[in-house]
């Protein structure tokens, strides 16, 4: 399934992980991860009670609804520990902490491995974060590179859309995001259908699934997902990797490039664009370059890391003229 690029629940994939095992006693498992913490600050988002851990866009949309701070992370467990009999507590969050960077003692124990046959030979090592707090809601997002999240402690109760669905799910703004990517508008467990009928559409095609302490999903690359941790405390550790070589640009700046560039040029030159684009980059082959000597064919060629170096020096040098 993951060579298939479709989403995949293993049930107790991570059951033999120490922290997974001590899920049921809060207190120790609190502990251990104090343990583990090089006192190292990070980001630590925080909410008021009344965001209730879901952390996006204000109200307005010029703004994100919760703040981030660089803290120590056993003081916010020891926040959370103070609040976890709290029907409503503020919200306490750390996103995407690297285990290599902040828990060292974690990664011995806590590792994951991946088979060559899903990972690329340039592509950079994967990369393992904790995700940790009280209830939470990372609303509908997607994310470039693949992903096996591992639910450690509470329940992770997992949206996922394809990524076509995007035209159905009304993502928020591109310059102002809660985790560098945008988010849906639409309370997916909630919707308002008047302000965001398409997403009715989107609903048709989407899949739910909740993870105990043990499972894993795989979530393949730019697929939407909404995770949330449905517990007074939660933990998940996630492994992410690229298919692709590590010398290559990120989409997101090709996006942006070409908002710049192109989104708003006349139509008939938009759809110009289109189909240079269709040639060159969608629907590439080599058949479209057989007319072109090997020798002569530069960026049109596959890249290397070479090649993909002196690209970037053009570019840089067009964004800065």
């Amino acid at each position: 399934m993951i060579l298939r690029h479709k989403p995949l629940v293993m049930r107790g994939l991570v059951q033999s992980w120490p922290a997974v095992k001590d899920s049921g006693n809060v207190p120790r498992l609190i502990n251990r991860i104090k343990q583990a913490y090089n006192g190292r600050p990070a980001m630590i988002y925080q909410a008021p009670p009344g965001v209730s851990g879901r952390f996006a866009y204000g109200p307005d949309l010029t703004h994100l609804n919760y703040e981030s701070v660089y803290g120590s992370v056993s003081t916010m467990l020891d926040e959370i520990t103070e609040t976890l009999n709290e029907a409503n507590p503020p919200s306490r969050y750390v996103a995407s902490n690297q285990l290599q960077t902040h828990f060292p003692g974690l990664l011995c124990e806590h590792s994951l491995r991946l088979p060559p046959a899903i990972t690329h030979p340039e592509a950079a090592p994967p990369l393992a974060s904790i995700w940790m707090g009280n209830h939470s809601i990372a609303c509908a997002h997607f994310d470039a590179l693949e992903n096996i999240a591992c639910c450690v402690a509470g329940e992770r109760r997992f949206n996922l859309f394809p990524p076509e669905q995007i035209k159905h799910l009304y993502p928020g703004p591109l310059h102002i995001t809660p985790g560098g990517q945008p988010v849906t508008l639409v309370d997916i467990h909630n919707p308002d259908l008047q302000k965001f009928p398409e997403f009715a559409r989107a609903r048709e095609h989407g899949y739910e699934v909740t993870l105990k302490p043990g499972d894993a999903i795989y979530i393949p690359s730019m697929w939407w997902h909404q995770v949330e941790g449905l517990h007074a405390f939660n933990i998940m550790i996630n492994y992410w990797w690229s298919m692709a070589p590590d010398y290559l640009a990120g989409g997101m700046s090709a996006l942006l490039h070409s908002i710049l560039a192109i989104r708003d040029k006349p139509v008939h030159e938009k759809k110009a664009w289109k189909a240079i684009f269709d040639y060159y980059i969608f629907s590439a082959s080599e058949s479209n370059t057989d007319h072109i000597p090997e020798e002569a064919k530069g960026p049109l060629a596959t890249l290397d890391e070479n090649t993909a170096r002196q690209l970037r020096a053009i570019l840089i040098r067009q964004l800065n003229q």
